[in-house]
């Protein structure tokens, strides 16, 4: 197939989880969600400022 048929978009999979959540949350579950809840969100926004989308969060993850 001559390449100028293929065409190619570079892709980048990103994965994040909070180290020791559980504990967090147990010393601090409203803190820890509060902080939590800002991490995610600021991570959500520079995904989208370079173009990409957060699919999925599940609990502490992105």
């Amino acid at each position: 197939m001559p390449d100028k048929l293929v065409q190619r978009k570079l892709r980048t999979i990103f994965y994040a989880d909070v180290v020791s959540y559980s504990r967090l949350v147990g010393e601090d579950e409203l803190g820890t969600h509060r902080q939590l809840s800002v991490a995610l969100d600021f991570i959500s926004s520079q995904i989208s400022d370079h173009g990409g989308t957060a699919v999925h969060y599940a609990g502490d993850a992105v």
